[in-house]
């Protein structure tokens, strides 16, 4: 225990006066765990990999890194030029558990903020994210229903991708949306199931939290053709500590991220029939 270390404060409040504050950071300077019966060496590396240094540094290590020296790097995604797969539920050599569409809807005009939907795969059994597509909607500036225009869009995104779940967040404008979309999905004879999100957490704060972590542990991918959207460029300017960010690609893929994903199974899996027992004596 010889590095525990106290540390005297001047308090100004007067019941606080004179109290200590005692740190134990999980790793002492020597790399040895302060608590080896619950945080073993191969456990703390194992959390380290998953919140992503600047989480651990400040949870576990009791070292406070600012958000100001937070960025989202694109040189650290990890591309990739393979589509799903659906009879064995794969993406190259991934077994993919889960996939998620989120919209971060605007206007759409020229002028106005991005409308944004992504598609994302999941691989839970490695912790891995895949961006498998960013669709980044416009619509005409004399369009008289550019709301509608956009749900055609939508529709087809998610014909393309099989997906037949998508959700969308409704704060603002965008709370009129799953109305117009399950209407024109119903024109069209398309299933659709579609989650409303109320979305209340600062959009800095949640891109952050969501994206940063995967980035930094090198467990974020991304599809070849993300690189011909704004997506990127997003990431290269992006800052936490700006409220002007060019970053609404970003917020949608928070979005989905974040999202409980719709489960994925093998079409090629066999059902087990099951046989009822019915040699039983009454």
């Amino acid at each position: 225990m010889a590095d525990i270390v106290y540390q005297n404060f001047q308090f100004s409040t007067p019941f606080l006066r004179g109290y200590k504050e005692l740190r134990i950071p999980v790793l002492n300077s020597h790399g040895i765990s302060a608590w080896p019966e619950l945080f073993p060496l191969e456990k703390i590396e194992e959390m380290r990999d998953i919140v992503g240094p600047r989480h651990f540094s400040s949870q576990m290590m009791l070292e406070y890194v600012n958000e100001d020296k937070a960025r989202l790097d694109p040189g650290a995604l990890h591309f990739y030029d393979y589509n799903f797969d659906s009879n064995n539920a794969k993406l190259g050599d991934n077994l993919i558990t889960g996939a998620a569409m989120y919209w971060d809807p605007s206007g759409g005009m020229a002028k106005s903020d991005n409308s944004v939907c992504v598609l994302i795969y999941r691989d839970d059994r490695n912790r891995r994210i895949f961006i498998q597509d960013v669709k980044y909607l416009t619509v005409d500036d004399n369009d008289f229903h550019p709301l509608a225009t956009q749900c055609e869009s939508i529709l087809n995104f998610m014909q393309v991708h099989n997906q037949k779940k998508i959700a969308i967040e409704v704060n603002g404008m965008g709370n009129a949306l799953p109305e117009i979309l399950r209407e024109a999905a119903m024109k069209r004879g398309q299933s659709v199931l579609v989650q409303k999100i109320v979305s209340n957490l600062n959009k800095e704060k949640r891109i952050l939290n969501a994206i940063e972590p995967l980035l930094t542990t090198g467990r974020l991918y991304a599809h070849e053709k993300i690189k011909s959207t704004p997506l990127l460029s997003e990431m290269l300017g992006w800052s936490p500590l700006m409220s002007n960010n060019k970053d609404d690609g970003l917020d949608a893929l928070a979005g989905a991220m974040q999202l409980q994903p719709t489960i994925i199974r093998t079409l090629s899996s066999k059902l087990r029939p099951l046989k009822a027992k019915i040699d039983f004596k009454v």
